[in-house]
């Protein structure tokens, strides 16, 4: 017998059928136009907000960095002196006495540190302004002469421009260091408020975390403490160890200058140290003003040697130290590091290129976190779909007749 087949005119009817069901199912191209120009709208001002609230948030910090400077100094301070107070109290001492104990013996160290180097600045300064002076005498000599043979009036043409441009600055210049004392009223003001503030917070600061969760509740408190819990470890790990690396880089150049007998060696030494906590900017500084007094003061090889020796001791931090020690406790691109310091640095300046680096510590922490966190939601939720998924193919389908009847009794065949 020949088999029947579904007559053609059914056959063309179903195709004609799915060749509509796709024409139906194509998008129009002026769909797919205003979708997208309605998601482009709504994620720019999405960005117009977020740019608005950080000008708030600018302002807002502007008009408070009489009490937000103190704090921050006080935070980080703090962080270094955490570790000892904490040892003392487990050790039986009362919090109060061993963050009474722990400030005194910091201001102690940092007292005699000045006091140590003061005469040794007082007793060279004079004998660095006459060497200074002759090396300015002796460039001159030696751009009038060949082969650039600049005459008098063009010599003194260029110095009375820098002279000009110095004085000019130099209220900026001034205003750029202080800015970040000034406007907290006083240098003593600043001073005497970081130091009752960070007694405060290493006698006090573990029972914040209780007070902080009981306040904000359950499910917002989790979250605080951890990302705080996070910010404190990140602060603390960048501030002891870049001490770590300052001290090493401080210690190797400064024996170096001991050496090579450049004067002023424990002050150079000191202000190596202390821009240590200003990634790329504070070495590069520290750097020059030690090649500028091994010039002025030793002549032109001694200072070859000691740029050769500095670039040789910030090379060996550079890729050596800082990738082993902070590695874990940064995880930030030089490009941001050197992004943040320009900016603290131009907006509250000195203070501000210190603070920068811990800023964008504590912020990137934060950016992690709600990274975590937006993973982890997308997770629960394509394991639920998953699940929803595999419960709807599991369903026999309507009008199936083959899935098996679980009443039906098995049959011989």
């Amino acid at each position: 017998m020949r088999a029947e087949g579904p007559p053609l005119s059914d056959s063309k009817n179903t195709s004609d059928h799915k060749a509509g069901d796709k024409a139906a199912v194509k998008p129009d191209r002026g769909a797919l136009i205003g979708v997208g120009g309605i998601w482009l709208a709504k994620w720019s001002g999405c960005l117009v907000l977020i740019a608005a609230a950080a000008v708030v948030l600018g302002w807002i910090i502007e008009q408070m960095w009489v009490i937000l400077l103190p704090v921050a100094l006080a935070i980080v301070v703090s962080t270094i002196l955490w570790p000892p107070t904490r040892g003392m109290t487990k050790r039986g001492v009362p919090p109060a006495a061993a963050a009474g104990l722990t400030l005194v013996l910091f201001f102690a160290v940092v007292a005699g540190i000045i006091a140590g180097i003061v005469p040794s600045v007082v007793a060279q300064v004079p004998d660095l302004a006459n060497k200074a002076t002759e090396g300015i005498n002796t460039v001159q000599d030696w751009v009038q002469g060949p082969p650039i043979n600049l005459q008098d009036e063009q010599l003194d043409n260029a110095v009375h421009v820098v002279i000009e441009r110095v004085q000019g600055s130099a209220a900026s210049i001034a205003g750029g260091v202080f800015s970040g004392v000034s406007t907290a009223g006083s240098l003593l003001v600043t001073l005497g408020l970081v130091l009752v503030l960070t007694f405060f917070f290493i006698k006090d600061g573990p029972r914040f975390l209780p007070w902080l969760h009981s306040v904000s509740g359950r499910r917002a408190g989790r979250h605080l403490e951890e990302v705080l819990m996070r910010m404190w470890s990140t602060l603390g790990g960048f501030i002891r160890t870049q001490a770590l690396v300052s001290f090493i880089d401080a210690l190797f150049i400064g024996i170096g200058l001991v050496i090579l007998g450049v004067p002023l060696a424990p002050v150079l030494a000191i202000l190596t140290f202390i821009g240590g906590f200003i990634p790329i900017v504070g070495a590069f500084v520290a750097g020059a003003l030690a090649v500028l007094v091994a010039l002025v003061a030793n002549g032109f090889t001694t200072a070859v040697i000691v740029l050769i020796l500095i670039i040789a001791v910030q090379q060996i931090e550079g890729n050596v130290l800082q990738p082993v020690l902070q590695s874990k406790s940064m995880k930030l691109h030089a490009v941001v590091v050197l992004l943040a310091v320009t900016a603290g640095a131009s907006l509250f300046g000195i203070v501000g290129a210190f603070l920068a680096v811990p800023v964008a510590a504590v912020t990137a922490v934060v950016i992690r976190y709600v990274g975590e966190q937006i993973d982890a939601r997308a997770h629960e939720r394509e394991s639920a779909e998953d699940e929803t998924e595999d419960e709807t193919k599991a369903l026999p389908a309507p009008g199936d007749t083959s899935a098996p009847d679980p009443n039906a009794s098995p049959t011989n065949s």
